[in-house]
């Protein structure tokens, strides 16, 4: 026994079927006009304004010298030996604290140079740069 009629073929259909595809995309469709006015829904706030700068203050330099005699000069003017540590304290108590620059004649003794270090770091003072010139 056969169904169906001696005419029909068993040939395979070479077409692709669109109605799923196009069932898919129109629930797609559906879903995405449901969902986006309930991602817009928002409350309406007025929010205060306020500037938000920030406040780059750059601390001020100190310029300490030794000329070649072991003098000390702060800030181009002369200092005696035993006001320098009480320089170096009120400027290390300062906010922001200063940058402290040790300029020394190539011809003074380290040990000058050194005393004024070590101030500087008695006193409190932690940024302490060397000023030197170029060599041409």
């Amino acid at each position: 026994m056969s169904f169906g009629t001696l005419d029909e073929s068993d040939d395979v259909m070479s077409e692709i079927n669109m109605t799923p595809l196009v069932d898919v995309m129109l629930v797609l469709l559906i879903v995405f006009i449901i969902t986006v006015p309930v991602m817009k829904h928002a409350i309406n706030i007025d929010l205060p304004r306020a500037t938000n700068q920030a406040q780059d203050i750059k601390p001020q330099t100190v310029l300490l010298s030794v000329d070649a005699q072991g003098s000390y000069y702060w800030n181009e003017g002369k200092v005696a030996d035993e006001l320098l540590p009480d320089l170096l304290k009120a400027e290390a108590a300062k906010d922001p604290q200063p940058q402290l620059h040790i300029r020394g004649d190539k011809a003074v003794r380290y040990e000058r140079v050194a005393q004024a270090m070590a101030e500087a770091q008695q006193a409190g003072v932690k940024k302490i740069g060397f000023i030197t010139e170029p060599k041409n």
